[in-house]
């Protein structure tokens, strides 16, 4: 082991400078610890902030949304009353024709009911109809619409399977159906026609039949 004794001057300065240039480093090596410290500081105040930003904007979209489901349920239910008026005018509108017309096809109806509702036990209301033509033999169930879509004859023909379930006092009529619109495209018009249904359609000031001369209409 050396002693003090042995140990030389410029050893003790040796020693000293490295020492010292120990101190330097773990000096420095702190110092880049603390910056880092900061620097982690920094990042997660960052974070936490941006996560209050992202919460914010969250709670903004969420509260967006909640107001853009409002207007399109607002607007759905004026759409709505829209569509009924409509609905209810083109009934008005081919309400007084309809006798006239269905006779011109060589049925003799004489006698038309609008808003025909069939209810069950409780009440409530399982099907209606727009308006019913009838006479001794023949009914017609008119559905009204104000413009004619294919999903629109798919319902009416679901419609009429289940007519005379529904009302009962008709169930000896011969049963024909038919749709009625202020506006039809032609395809649509075919589409009802080649299902068996007449199809009555505004034209001007008038309602006119658009079915092709020498349709037969389908009998439920």
């Amino acid at each position: 082991m050396t002693t003090a004794a042995e140990i030389s001057w410029d050893d003790l300065k040796a020693m000293i400078f490295a020492h010292s240039a120990q101190l330097q480093e773990t000096g420095r090596l702190i110092r880049e610890l603390r910056e880092s410290g900061k620097e982690t500081d920094r990042l997660i105040r960052e974070l936490r902030e941006s996560g209050k930003e992202t919460d914010r904007r969250m709670q903004e979209t969420d509260r967006r949304m909640q107001e853009t489901d409002r207007r399109i349920r607002a607007l759905e239910r004026q759409l709505g009353r829209l569509g009924n008026r409509l609905g209810q005018f083109v009934q008005d509108m081919v309400e007084p024709a309809v006798v006239r017309l269905f006779q011109e096809q060589g049925i003799p109806v004489h006698r038309v009911m609008p808003n025909v509702r069939a209810r069950d036990d409780a009440g409530q209301t399982v099907m209606e109809i727009d308006l019913l033509v009838i006479n001794g033999d023949h009914a017609i169930a008119v559905e009204c619409k104000s413009r004619l879509t294919t999903d629109d004859v798919d319902e009416h023909l679901e419609r009429l399977s289940r007519f005379k379930a529904a009302f009962p006092e008709y169930a000896d009529k011969l049963l024909h159906g038919a749709v009625a619109a202020m506006g039809a495209p032609d395809e649509v018009v075919r589409y009802a026609e080649k299902q068996g249904l007449y199809v009555l359609v505004q034209a001007d000031d008038d309602v006119v039949v658009r079915n092709q001369p020498g349709f037969t209409p389908r009998t439920w």
